[in-house]
């Protein structure tokens, strides 16, 4: 059981394992080494939002999100119901919808879906942060400025400042969720599931899977 109680002190060795995990590509080549959890299920939605215009990660991260809103049981409850109706590109923008489907309360809907709207904002820049690394296919940008030195002071931002900056300002992922979870869920606890248990329990997709990785890739049958 995760208690998601976390502290304000020093960055912890765990912490970081969570944060790095968080800003992963969640590919079948690099699939995830902890237990997945709210969190996982908030990083994966993103993930189907940044790649809107690739159909078959769409499906990938889509297939994912879902086997674990699963496993965590809220796949029928009213956050389950605006991920599935929201179109992929703007399911980040659509949480804030979620307390309006929640008939049992109301009275501070309002109040509730602006504090969404900006927690998922924020996490959304922040993964952004995080995360526009997986994107360098070829190279780094700024990799092939001829002036040495310049090229150097570059890549000490992009590598060196960055992830050091980053290894205390990604702590906000696990500082927002708390509060996502209990906004979107009303609930202050949530389990945790092994990649091996999502596989065989609730249909998260096998990274071992020829089909699995083409799918990721774009070679699978109708995504050529």
């Amino acid at each position: 059981m995760n208690k998601w109680d976390r502290d304000s002190g020093v960055m912890n060795n765990s912490d970081q394992a969570r944060i790095s995990q968080l800003t992963s590509p969640y590919s079948p080549h690099n699939p995830p080494q902890l237990p997945l959890d709210f969190s996982d299920y908030l990083s994966l939605l993103w993930r189907v939002d940044r790649h809107v215009t690739q159909p078959h990660l769409v499906r990938y991260y889509l297939d994912c999100a879902r086997a674990l809103a699963r496993a965590l049981g809220f796949e029928h409850r009213s956050l389950g119901r605006v991920v599935r109706t929201a179109e992929p590109g703007s399911i980040y923008s659509s949480l804030s919808n979620v307390p309006f489907r929640d008939t049992n309360r109301l009275e501070d809907a309002v109040a509730r879906k602006a504090a969404i709207h900006q927690l998922a904002q924020l996490r959304s820049e922040v993964l952004a942060i995080g995360s526009y690394q997986h994107d360098w296919v070829v190279g780094w940008p700024g990799s092939g400025v001829l002036d040495t030195e310049l090229r150097e002071r570059i890549f000490a931002t992009l590598f060196t400042a960055l992830r050091s900056q980053y290894t205390h300002f990604g702590r906000l992922l696990l500082v927002v969720d708390i509060v996502m979870l209990e906004l979107l869920l009303r609930t202050r606890q949530m389990d945790e599931f092994s990649l091996g248990t999502l596989i065989d329990r609730y249909g998260y997709p096998d990274p071992e899977d020829p089909a699995v990785r083409n799918l990721y890739r774009g070679e699978a049958p109708g995504w050529q």
